[in-house]
């Protein structure tokens, strides 16, 4: 049916409800919405009139359809009809209509209602219809009146810390922290009154906070909600921020789940918190200052751990361009501690395989450097390590060129680099190739007794590749991760130093 068709069915009244719904699915082409503009010229009464419609669905479908078409004129119609709309099952949809238009003006009253809300509990039958309209009113809000930002302020307080580490190597970033310190799987935990130093350490992934007074949450999603607000969590965040509430967050399932159990899981719990909390955290899906991550136990209850966005990390700042292949610059400073004792000062460093520049400014991090070069095949990696390198204030010189057709006046002291893995194949025989020319060309680029310190996601190809090579010396081999066979080989070419 045309678009003439179908607003005549609908101001003659037949098949109203059915003709919207054709209507707003036709309203999904851009060019369809001009042509209804065209023939309202201007005149929305057939919608606005059915704003008062005895049927429910009809005065959803009316109010979404005047929001498809974008006129500032039509808030106040629609945002009336919400106020006196008394289906509770209608109401999200009204407030869906509102959120693309400028709602300034109903902002006070929005409030008011959301703290209405939040003093009110649902009937259980209500209840999906409750956090729809909730959610969607949420929204509105925020987007007319973004939240102002939280500052953590709790620097000088004693706070109990996780710190997420390469499990393997959870010592190098142990070794600095002085006091007590408790081994975790993936990490450590402690007790510090000196934040800011612990926030400088370049090894760990990430830092979490456990939720005090509440090792473990378990039941149903609001019996979950009510222990964390008996817990010591908001307590915690308000002391440690400058901004009262609300304070949003994102909530985080680590659980053996599939997909549906785990968006259930988020949906319900992140509503229930909302609920019980009165408002005072309040779940969002963008703008959120803090991470509640809850973690699934053996015994299937939940450990409460907390990430907060208020907590500056600008560890890796510098790493404004990555490639897919590119190291995670924690993993590159994790290589360099472990590398380290082998370091030298004024040492001149190559990377000859240096993608977005993060070994090579890593290894600066750690020790200062006389000379720095990365070389790359890809002239995109290339223009993305000089980014990074001027984005860390570091002298760095790129080369875009096949290192084995690489020459330089002098020879240099170390090579640092991520071997590659990736290309058009993968096979064994193809990267076992590469490694040896690799292992070939480094004679020509490196002085007697230089270090070579390699990330190596293809471990047994390096090792097969240095198993009849007299003139490399193996130092040290460290395993980063099992699962993916990657590992840091340490060795020097020529006569043995250490």
């Amino acid at each position: 049916m045309s678009m003439n068709n179908l607003l005549d069915e609908i101001r003659k009244g037949t098949n109203v409800r059915k003709n919207l719904i054709r209507l707003r699915e036709s309203l999904k082409e851009e060019e369809q919405k001009k042509a209804l503009a065209y023939q309202l010229a201007g005149d929305f009464s057939v919608f606005t009139e059915l704003l008062e419609n005895e049927d429910a669905k009809v005065r959803k479908n009316a109010a979404l359809i005047m929001s498809d078409m974008e006129c500032e004129d039509l808030s106040l119609p629609i945002w009336e009809a919400y106020c006196r709309e008394e289906t509770l099952f209608i109401r999200g949809d009204l407030l869906r209509a509102l959120s693309r238009f400028d709602c300034s003006a109903y902002l006070s009253q929005m409030k008011e209602r959301m703290e209405e809300m939040n003093k009110m509990t649902p009937l259980p039958e209500e209840e999906k219809h409750f956090n729809t309209e909730y959610t969607q009113l949420k929204y509105v809000i925020l987007a007319n009146d973004p939240p102002k930002k939280h500052k953590f302020t709790g620097f000088g307080k004693k706070h109990e810390v996780i710190l997420m580490t390469n499990r393997n190597h959870r010592e190098v970033t142990r070794n600095p922290i002085k006091g007590p310190v408790k081994y975790l799987a993936g990490g450590i935990r402690f007790q510090t009154g000196k934040l800011k130093p612990i926030l400088q350490l370049r090894t760990y992934s990430e830092m979490l906070f456990p939720v005090q007074n509440c090792p473990v949450l378990t039941g149903s999603p609001e019996r979950m909600a009510e222990q964390l607000m008996e817990s010591d969590l908001y307590d915690f965040l308000r002391d440690n921020h400058d901004l009262g509430e609300p304070f949003y967050f994102r909530l985080e399932v680590r659980a053996p789940f599939t997909q549906d159990q785990r968006i259930d899981l988020v949906k319900k719990l992140s509503a229930a918190i909302e609920r019980v909390s009165k408002g005072k955290l309040m779940n969002a899906t963008s703008e959120y200052e803090i991470e509640l991550r809850l973690v699934a136990g053996r015994d299937g209850r939940f450990i409460p751990l907390l990430k907060l966005f208020t907590l500056p990390d600008w560890r890796f700042a510098y790493r404004k361009e990555s490639l897919p292949t590119s190291i995670a610059p924690v993993n590159a400073a994790l290589i360099m501690e472990l590398a380290g004792e082998y370091f030298t000062e004024n040492a001149q460093v190559l990377d000859p395989f240096c993608g977005a520049g993060t070994m090579l400014i890593e290894r600066n991090m750690k020790l200062r450097a006389k000379s720095l070069y990365g070389i790359d095949i890809l002239e995109e990696a290339v223009e993305k390590a000089r980014v990074n390198a001027e984005e860390a204030h570091m002298q760095m010189s790129f080369i875009n060129r096949d290192f084995l057709d690489f020459h330089h006046d002098y020879l240099f002291d170390e090579v640092i680099t991520n071997l590659p893995t990736e290309g058009k194949t993968r096979d064994r025989e193809s990267v076992q190739y590469l490694y040896n020319r690799f292992l070939d060309k480094l004679p020509e680029v490196v002085k007697e007794g230089a270090l070579i310190v390699a990330y190596c996601p293809a471990h047994q190809n390096l090792l097969d590749c240095l198993r009849n090579r007299k003139e490399y010396h193996k130092l040290k081999e460290y395993c980063l991760n099992e699962k993916d066979d990657s590992y840091v080989h340490i060795f020097r070419f020529g006569s043995k130093k250490d």
